[in-house]
């Protein structure tokens, strides 16, 4: 079975670029609009890694990544926040909250999927399912 990936995003344009990369590179890829139904997502479809913004309407990214991180089953799910947030002092708040790493808007996207990548383990392979 080839779990998703899950971007929690609101913002229509990102959302599209990030899918279009990773749909590109093979991966599966689902989305949410805000925190409330990316934690409803990620409950459900158990995905491959969390892709997950800071400024969301509702619960805000610090929020879902604090949220996540009390579900056991998502204990080894990477929660990389993508966020345009670049103050100094961003980057550690998300990363208390649960965030498994860090990626900057604008996303590169000549090195945004091998960014990802990087949170999988060493030899991990899509196509095996996760």
């Amino acid at each position: 079975m080839n779990r998703p990936l899950l971007i929690i995003e609101d913002n229509a344009q990102n959302m599209y670029m990030m899918r279009f990369l990773l749909e590109k590179s093979g991966f599966l890829v689902l989305g949410a609009e805000n925190g409330k139904k990316g934690v409803e997502a990620a409950l459900t479809a158990e995905p491959l890694a969390i892709l997950l913004d800071i400024q969301l309407p509702g619960l805000d990214g610090y929020a879902v990544a604090a949220e996540l991180k009390r579900y056991p089953q998502l204990a080894g799910v990477p929660i990389i926040a993508v966020t345009s947030y670049a103050m100094v002092g961003d980057r550690d708040r998300i990363l208390a909250a649960g965030a498994t790493g860090y990626i900057e808007k604008p996303i590169n996207p000549e090195t945004f999927v091998a960014q990802i990548r990087s949170y999988f383990p060493e030899g991990w392979d899509r196509t095996s399912g996760g």
